[in-house]
Parts: structure tokens; sequence; C-alpha cells
């Protein structure tokens, strides 16, 4: 047997285990705080891997590694900015956002959230998000349909379009029929399957470049630089790059994780195993690239593109069956991230759109049909944008990462912290956060100087705290909602 075919009986084992989680799921599923939030029920095992694994995508395990292999550990920094983004986003945003969302009339996407939270009678607030989550998702999700049939295409020689509707026929087959437990679930096992590969591959690798010592002398004879963190960056390029964590606080397809969890006290132990998974993840991605410099460097090689050296490393160290395992890890990552965004523009098209410009009172029967709906239409959508194979959708991913960032994360944490916020200041703040990262981000040399999200997130907040400020009177229901909230979180946590 060769040993292609050895790698593509391990993706069919994985892509089968995903559809029948998908059932699994489906049998689960009655409503539609079900299909879109799991019911609340999800574990801190569950939380923090599938939340993880929304996150990262395939940047993990090729983009990361790639540009390590190629520049050295300065292009560790957004690793570290995100490490630290992601611990303070489950410090302050995930207990209080889990407690809030329940206590403000059940709300289950952030639109309904924020629309509950500040009493917007007039919908603007709830539209105007749900508008920006489905446009930026639609292309995110695009992105990684382009990266799924990539990966067919250079893993297996497949034809282009014939590995994107593999890839993306089996995620949007468990996240129709599954929903938000599905995508839960199957993130969980893309979480730890994306771990160990990162895990195994470069502790097997220093057998091969003669262990930790050799390994640190061989990278220092191609670059002494290489294994510096500050050699030929700026201040404002770590800034910049460090920045990348702020994006947290306002990315849909990971906050709603904290919406899901079972309960408050749950969220610190989801904490401690997310932000574990998360360092040793990322160490290890980093490691990959170190060790592979060090191995081409020792037998005089080349690595044609830098962003193969996890797949190649996998190649050589391991049977091809166990190099197709972490040939899965790498289509794990993308199909955790489409899974999560889809479900997310669902209950966006759904539950904050569809149901606020009509003011429908359809049964959960039917708003389940509907949320499955949408999931296949933006799929449809995402899958025309991604047949072309254009190169510039995948440059949208940092720019989409932005603009939530900018637009949204601010106004999470005002609600959370500040009694004072008003709807207009949400809505001011949200769409002047978005504009500035629009801008910004299309300008090539103010995209030079400074990461979009740094401008964005800055401006949404002034814009939010100024208008909230000059709009703002006293609302009895929301300051006693505020006071409830923080007093069951206290309860909560001592109980």
């Amino acid at each position: 047997m060769s040993d292609n075919m050895y790698q593509l009986i391990a993706i069919v084992i994985y892509m089968i285990a995903m559809l029948a989680i998908g059932w699994y799921a489906f049998r689960r599923t009655s409503n539609l705080t079900d299909y879109m939030l799991g019911g609340r029920s999800l574990g801190p095992a569950v939380t923090a891997l599938s939340a993880g694994a929304a996150d990262m995508s395939g940047w993990l395990l090729m983009g990361l590694p790639g540009a390590v292999y190629a520049s050295g550990l300065i292009e560790a920094w957004i690793a570290i900015g995100l490490t630290v983004g992601a611990y303070l986003n489950w410090v302050y945003v995930a207990p209080r956002l889990r407690m809030y969302t329940q206590v403000s009339n059940d709300s289950i996407t952030i639109p309904s959230y924020l629309e509950n939270r500040l009493r917007d009678k007039t919908k603007l607030l709830r539209i105007a998000s749900g508008i920006i989550i489905l446009v930026f998702f639609t292309f995110y999700v695009s992105s990684g349909m382009v990266a799924g049939g990539v990966f067919f295409e250079s893993s297996f020689g497949y034809n282009y379009h014939t590995g994107l509707l593999i890839s993306s026929g089996v995620v949007i087959a468990y996240t129709l029929f599954g929903g938000f437990l599905a995508v839960s679930y199957t993130d969980f096992i893309q979480g730890l399957v994306m771990f160990l590969a990162l895990i195994i591959v470069p502790i097997f690798g220093l057998f091969l470049t003669g262990g930790v010592g050799e390994t640190i002398a061989s990278i220092k004879e191609v670059d002494p630089k290489f294994l510096s963190l500050f050699a030929g960056t700026t201040i404002t390029g770590i800034i910049s790059t460090v920045a990348w964590g702020l994006g947290y606080f306002g990315q849909p397809h990971i906050i709603v994780r904290f919406m899901a969890i079972k309960s408050v006290k749950e969220t610190k132990q989801a904490r401690r195993i997310g932000i574990s998974w998360m360092f040793l993840s990322l160490f290890g991605a980093i490691a990959t690239a170190l060790v592979g410099v060090a191995y081409y460097q020792q037998n005089s090689g080349e690595l044609k593109n830098p962003e193969t050296v996890f797949i190649v490393l996998g190649q050589l160290l391991f049977h091809p069956f166990i190099a197709g395992v972490m040939l899965a890890a790498i289509l794990a990552a993308i199909m955790s991230t489409i899974a999560s965004q889809l479900i997310v523009t669902s209950s966006a098209l759904v539950e904050d759109i569809y149901k606020a410009v009509f003011k429908s009172d359809a049964s959960d029967k039917q708003y389940v049909f509907l949320g499955r709906m949408a999931v296949l239409l933006v799929s449809v959508f995402a899958m025309a944008l991604a047949w072309k194979q254009d190169n510039k959708i995948l440059d949208l991913v940092s720019f989409a990462w932005a603009g939530f960032g900018a637009a949204f994360g601010p106004i999470i944490l005002l609600t959370l912290y500040w009694k004072k916020i008003t709807n207009w200041g949400a809505l001011a703040g949200m769409v002047t956060g978005a504009v500035t990262a629009y801008v910004w981000g299309t300008n090539d040399s103010l995209k030079a100087a400074m990461y979009e999200i740094v401008p964005g997130f800055i401006i949404c907040l002034l814009v939010a705290v100024v208008v909230s400020l000059l709009t703002y009177k006293p609302n009895k229901e929301i300051e006693e909602e505020f006071d409830k909230t923080i007093e069951l979180l206290k309860e909560e946590r001592e109980g």
C-alpha cells in the first residue's frame, strides 16, 4: 500500500468520526437554544478546547511554524499576544458574560445580548451587529474553505475543487444537522488531535537533530539572531503584533462558548484547561519550526515552502498512517474554525436579523429548520466565493479579526463592567470601530505602521464612552439587572 493511501485512510477515518459526532448531536438537539447554544450544557474541557480549536485554525499548524521557520523568534510575539489576550478574556469576560446573558432575558447570541442588556427598542443595535457578523463571517468561512481545497490539492494531488467539495461537504453536514453541540464536540476532538500532533512532532524531531543542545547550535549556525525575540523588530512592531490579543474580547465564535458553559464556577477550570492547551500548542508550533531549521541545516537541504515544515517533519518521523493523522490535525484546525463561524453566522441571520425584521412568532421547531437553512445558504455563498481560489480572500482573516475586535471588543467589556453605557453609545462605538478598522486596514501605509485593531479598538472605546455619557438617562431596570448579575456571580463563586 502506498504512503498516500495510508494517509488517505487516516483522513477518511477522521471524517467519518466527525460525521458520527454530528449525528449524535443531532439526536440531542430539540429546540433553538440547543441548536444555537447547546442548551448551555458544555463542560469545562469541551468549552476550553472548542474555544481554542475554533480560534486557531490552520494558522497554528502552518502559518505560525512557517513564519518562525522563515524569520525566527521575532514571529513569536503574536503567540505571546494571543496567549495574554485569551487569558484576560477567560478572566474578565467569561464569568460575567455567562451570567449576564442568562439574567438578561436568556440571550443566546451576542447581538440579542446587546439588545436585551441595553434595552434597545429600535432594533438597530441587534440588526447592525447581526449584519457585521454575517458579512465578516461569510468571507471568513470562505477563506477556510479555500484552505481546505488547497490542503487536499497539496497533500494528495487532488483537484482543488474536489478538495473544496470534500472538506466543505463534511463540515457543512455535521454543522447543519448537529448545530452548536456538534460544532463544540467536534472542536473538542479536533483540539485534542491538534494538541497531540504539536507535542509529538517536535519531541520526536529532537531525536533527528541530536537533542536540544545540537538543535540550538545548528539554528545559531543558520543565523545567530534567529533565537532572539528582539533582533530586527521595533517597539511599534511588537505592539502591533501583540495587539492581536485585543481581538479576543470581540470574537463572536469564541465568546459564544462562554455563554454555553454549564455554570460560572466551571469557567475557572475551563480557563486552566484552555490556557494550558493554548500555551503548549503554541510552544509546540514554534518548537516544530526550530527543529525544522536545525534539521535542514544539518542535512544541507532546503524547504521550498516554510508553511509545510510541520507536514514534512511528520512524514519524515512517522509511519505513513501516523503522518496521515498529522495531516488530519491540519484539516481539523481548518474545519473547526469553519464550523464555529457557520453556526454563529446562522444564528445572526435567524435570531438577530430575521426575528428582528419580521418579528416572527414561529415555533422552536421552525426556527431550528430556519437555522439549518441559514447554514446551508451561507455555506453555498461562501463556497461560491471560494470556487475561484482567490488568495485575496485569505488576507481577510487578519482583517476580519481586527474588524470584530474593534467593533465588538470594547462594547462587550463596557456592557459587562459599566452601568452607564447606552444603546446609542454602543451603536456609535461599534460602527466607528468597524469603519476605523476597515479604513486603516485598506491603507497600505497606515497598515504598515500599526495593525488596524489598535486604532479601531481605541476609537470604538472613546466614542462609546462619550456618546453614552451624552445620551445617558437613569434606567432602574438596567441598573437592577446589573446589580443582580454581580450578586449572582458572587453567590455562585462562593457557593
